[in-house]
Order: C-alpha cells, then sequence, then structure tokens
C-alpha cells in the first residue's frame, strides 16, 4: 500500500510539472539570451546522456516554436524536461526521479455504456 501511494504521488508530481512546462515556456529566455540552467542544445543533450543515462524519451511543440522534450534514463529511472526556443538554446525545466513509460488507453467515453 505505501509504495502504492508513493509510486502515484510521484506521477502526479511529474504530470503537475509536465503541465507547468507549457506556461514556462513563455517566461523563457528571450532569444540570445541564456541563464544558468539553459546552454546550447547539443551541449545539454551530450550532458544529459554521459552524465545521467538520459535519452530523448518524447517530444511536442509549443508557442513560438519551442520544443518541449523530456528525456528519461531506463535503467536509474532519473528524467529531465527541457524547452529549446527556435535560436537552439535549450532550458532545463525540471527534473526528478522515478521515470515510467506508459501506454494508457484513452478512457471509455461512449455514453452508452
Amino acid at each position: 500500500m505505501m509504495k502504492t501511494t508513493f509510486k502515484l504521488k510521484t506521477m502526479l508530481r511529474a504530470a503537475v510539472i509536465a503541465s507547468l512546462a507549457v506556461p514556462l515556456m513563455s517566461t523563457m529566455p528571450a532569444v540570445g539570451q541564456t541563464s544558468s540552467s539553459c546552454a546550447p542544445r547539443d551541449q545539454v543533450v551530450k550532458r544529459l546522456a554521459e552524465r545521467y543515462g538520459e535519452s530523448r524519451q518524447s517530444i511536442g511543440i509549443g508557442q513560438r516554436g519551442m520544443v518541449m522534450e523530456t528525456f528519461a534514463s531506463a535503467d536509474t529511472g532519473s528524467w529531465t524536461i527541457t524547452v529549446t526556443n527556435p535560436s537552439g538554446v535549450t532550458c532545463l525545466v525540471a527534473s526528478g526521479q522515478s521515470y515510467e513509460m506508459l501506454a494508457e488507453a484513452l478512457p471509455n467515453t461512449d455514453s452508452d455504456v
């Protein structure tokens, strides 16, 4: 029971953080600006692979050409959400542990059932 509760809390936390990624895209540094959590995409991807064993698991296009990606490691369960602006600067949005790949079916919306 305790393990299920921990797993549920972890999944809920990941869902909340992921849902925040889109609004955060609009507050990212302007093109050409960087912060301590931003760098050219190739450097970020290389560091995530070398240091954490993470590879890209998902991708999505946001407002103003921003690209959101999720990187994760099947071995350690670590994960990172990044956002890349059109100029190629990638910023870290969130990271954590206990990543799980899910392939859930859509809920039944048939009102006859």
